[in-house]
């Protein structure tokens, strides 16, 4: 139950409202005055509601001293200026007098709602801090607390880190928490996935160019290592570099230059490093497909993330987490996992790692009409219905419109509209909304 404390001189009007909260089970307090709602320690409150004008002290008075509980001021002076002046103290809103009761209700539902989730997510944030020090990566395997162990050493040294692992290990977190966690983290991150951008345009991405350096290059630009000066660059892909721009980035490392393509003047940068592959980089260096001495230069320091088979219980702890900021994001409370979930999540070796259990669970998370995720919202081998045609990369990478539109196409002609709904988790009156909202054509049945 809700504690409000409602601070109001005029007794009727405290009264009437103190009648109305309670009649909506909220649990009341009533003070006259700024100095008489001290006393009850308003901080102690789940909101105080305050009028603004008040013997001794203005209601305004009480958003710093009730700090963190929120404050709903109310006043009978309704004008812009007030409610701008009260929102600019830190007001949570601004109800005008006489208020509508049906208004003052939802008014207070929706602050206490958006409190709670505040005090949710800095308790989350908070256990995250304690139990995963490395800033929200998650796990409690030998494998990943000695990756948590590496970072910490690794993040004040303020040298340049290898990070390799398989795709979707979470190598982008691990570059983000040493940041985070070392002496720039008040500066820029800058990442860059090196293979999503063309060979002839990656250099350019990198360095910066000068204008008409190029067809199409209109005017100066700075690249990605002048925009990180001072702060972490973050190169994902590393292995997939061409040849000259290896030799560039080695410039960067050693000499601690960068001079934008079609320039002749180069300029100093303060740069951290980090790179991240799942290539096998030795065996590029001994093909002459990666330099070798850019290779050393890269692996001052190295961390390999395990893939998400080799931690264990760590993928049922994951999946929870995961479920939770889906469920969060997704305004789906209350979903939990069923135990046929957890054995079919604790089966599948999980190719795609953590991302591909986060694209499943997220998934799931708008399939299910109930409280409970089944391994059919999963769509992972093994969970999804033996009738269901199989889908290619069902389980990783496919956005969750495609996933539907590829599996009603494929099965529908095989599977009544009852059949389909069941095997997607969700309703008929679900999936004839769905149709329609994609234009997709019923099938019989």
């Amino acid at each position: 139950m809700s504690r409000i404390l409602i601070v109001e001189d005029e007794a009727v009007i405290r009264r009437q409202l103190a009648r109305l909260l309670a009649r909506h089970d909220y649990q009341i307090a009533e003070a006259g005055s700024v100095a008489e709602a001290e006393s009850l320690g308003p901080s102690q409150f789940d909101l105080v509601i305050a009028d603004v004008r008040l013997p001794g002290a203005p209601g305004t008075d009480l958003i710093p001293r009730a700090a963190p509980t929120p404050v709903l001021v109310m006043t009978s002076y309704a004008s812009i200026r007030s409610a701008v002046e009260a929102m600019q103290l830190g007001a949570a809103d601004y109800i005008a007098k006489p208020f509508d009761h049906d208004e003052m209700l939802l008014t207070i539902a929706r602050i206490l709602k958006s409190g709670l989730q505040a005090r949710q997510n800095a308790a989350l944030k908070q256990d995250l801090g304690r139990d995963y020090p490395t800033l929200g990566m998650v796990g409690n395997s030998t494998a990943i607390r000695e990756v948590f162990d590496r970072v910490r050493r690794v993040a004040g040294a303020d040298v340049t880190v290898l990070i390799r692992g398989e795709s979707g290990t979470g190598k982008e977190l691990v570059a983000r928490a040493i940041h985070d966690l070392g002496t720039r983290k008040d500066v820029p991150f800058i990442a860059v996935n090196c293979a999503a951008i063309p060979d002839n345009l990656i250099e350019a991405e990198l360095f910066g160019h000068e204008k008409g350096a190029f067809t199409g290059a209109t005017q100066k630009k700075d690249g990605l290592i002048a925009a990180a000066h001072g702060g972490t660059l973050f190169m994902d892909e590393v292995g997939e570099l061409a040849p000259g721009v290896q030799s560039r980035l080695l410039r960067v490392l050693q000499e601690g230059e960068i001079r934008p393509v079609g320039s002749t003047q180069s300029r100093r940068v303060d740069v951290r490093l980090l790179a991240a592959t799942h290539r096998d980089l030795e065996q590029m260096v001994r093909d002459k497909s990666f330099r070798e001495d850019l290779y050393y230069r890269l692996k001052v320091m190295e961390i390999t993330l395990p893939p998400l088979r080799a931690r264990g219980d760590d993928v049922e702890l994951l999946a929870r987490h995961l479920l939770e900021r889906a469920a969060q994001r997704l305004s789906r409370g209350g979903l939990r996992l069923s135990e046929r979930a957890l054995a079919a999540i604790r089966r599948y070796d999980w190719p795609g790692n953590v991302r591909e259990l986060g694209n499943a669970l997220e998934r799931a998370v708008i399939l299910c009409d109930g409280p409970a995720i089944e391994p059919e919202h999963l769509a992972i081998p093994d969970s999804a219905p033996a009738a269901a045609a199989p889908l290619a990369a069902a389980g990783s990478g496919q956005s969750l419109d495609d996933y539907f539109r590829q599996f009603v196409l494929t099965n529908q002609d095989a599977m009544t509209e009852s059949d389909l709904a069941r095997a997607l988790g969700i309703s008929r009156k679900t999936l004839w909304e769905r149709r329609g909202k994609m234009n997709l054509p019923r099938s019989r049945g």
